[in-house]
């Protein structure tokens, strides 16, 4: 009869990690961003405010590349990542999640998904990418 041994699993917790997205990886995320701000219809004003940046230093990178990205910049970055994910699983076309972005929601009290993350903090976007995430069963 063949016995099963149990491995050990390591649970001593990681060190602390100042930057957990690297400069490489925040500028391929800004990449990707911009261009999903193209699929959205997003401004230049717009996209300045959900990456909490002047419109000038948007504009600037827009046209030359990304300079540092603080870690709320990279926080901010990932959720839009996700909340593209999200709306990519749940709608089989790819444009009827690009135009959800702008229509406007029950969820939030009418008001579309910009609007809501339009609002300047880093939570009015994480409000929308749970909202996607338990739609779409958020795994």
């Amino acid at each position: 009869m063949l016995m099963l041994a149990l491995q050990p699993v390591d649970t001593v917790p990681h060190a602390f990690r100042p930057d957990p997205v690297t400069q490489e990886e925040a500028a391929a995320m800004f990449r990707a961003v911009l261009n999903l701000f193209g699929k959205w219809g997003v401004t230049d004003e717009q996209a300045a405010t959900l990456l909490d940046m002047p419109v000038r230093s948007y504009r600037r990178w827009k046209a030359e590349g990304a300079g540092r990205v603080s870690r709320d910049g990279a926080a901010r970055l990932s959720n839009l990542m996700g909340i593209h994910k999200a709306l990519r699983i749940i709608f089989s076309e790819a444009q009827r999640g690009y135009a959800w972005i702008k229509a406007g929601n029950a969820a939030f009290a009418g008001l579309s998904a910009l609007d809501v993350m339009l609002g300047g903090e880093l939570t009015d976007i994480m409000r929308v990418r749970r909202y996607l995430d338990a739609e779409r069963g958020a795994w």
